[in-house]
């Protein structure tokens, strides 16, 4: 994945680049055990250091829109992205983490870094979860990326308790649209907060699983997780 540096650089307009070098240089200036380890050994350790307090200098002077950090799962890596309002983003790691924050960029606002604001919540409960000692999601959602009819979906799918499956009919129904089964089949498979807003626990009326924004084998590994009680079982996973 590409540097937050590197990322802002690429993204930000001319005035909110210049803010973030600002706050960057003072920060190199002020670090000097930065500035000493450099070239050494230490070099991750000290980016680090200096990438959370860029993060959080940034948080306090309003430029930090979007915080993001990734996390290990048991099917695979994601990205967690979040604004002050709440989890604006879950991608999987076939969508590419780097592709999903030049959309948000866009999407949401070019002022973003790594940042354990408002995301490191959301990974203990993800965690939480897959080791079976979770079954509800308690954290704040940022639908902002969803409007109109998708919107009054994902906020339908919420309610749809854990290992319990509904048909793309029944959440159309229950969206407020009976004939838009295919839209309500849409905004599940765009769905941009899976797992937190459970678009997995949708399926198609035949009992086929229909689509899902991590793959089929994600999708399989969740309802079988759920239905026998929280382990994830799978190829693979243990």
């Amino acid at each position: 994945m590409m540097s937050d540096r590197q990322f802002v650089n690429d993204t930000s307009d001319a005035a909110d680049d210049a803010a973030l070098d600002r706050l960057g240089e003072s920060l190199m200036r002020s670090d000097r055990e930065f500035v000493n380890n450099i070239t050494g050994p230490a070099d991750d350790a000290a980016l680090d250091r200096l990438r959370a307090r860029l993060a959080e200098r940034a948080d306090s002077d309003g430029l930090l829109d979007v915080a993001y950090r990734t996390m290990d799962s048991p099917i695979g890596a994601l990205l967690l992205a979040a604004t002050p309002a709440g989890l604006v983003r879950v991608a999987f790691e076939c969508e590419g983490h780097d592709d999903v924050l030049v959309e948000l960029s866009t999407a949401v606002s070019p002022r973003i870094l790594r940042s354990s604001r408002g995301v490191d919540d959301v990974a203990r409960q993800i965690d939480e979860y897959f080791a079976g000692r979770r079954r509800l999601f308690e954290v704040p959602v940022d639908m902002q990326l969803s409007k109109g009819f998708r919107r009054a979906v994902l906020t339908h799918l919420m309610e749809i308790p854990y290992g319990v499956r509904e048909s793309y009919t029944v959440v159309a129904r229950s969206a407020g649209n009976p004939r838009a089964v295919r839209a309500a089949g849409s905004a599940c498979a765009t769905n941009p907060i899976p797992l937190v807003v459970p678009c997995h626990r949708v399926v198609r009326s035949d009992g086929t699983y229909g689509q899902y924004r991590g793959g089929p084998e994600a999708k399989h590994m969740l309802l079988t997780m759920e239905s026998s009680g929280g382990h994830p079982r799978g190829p693979g996973l243990g």
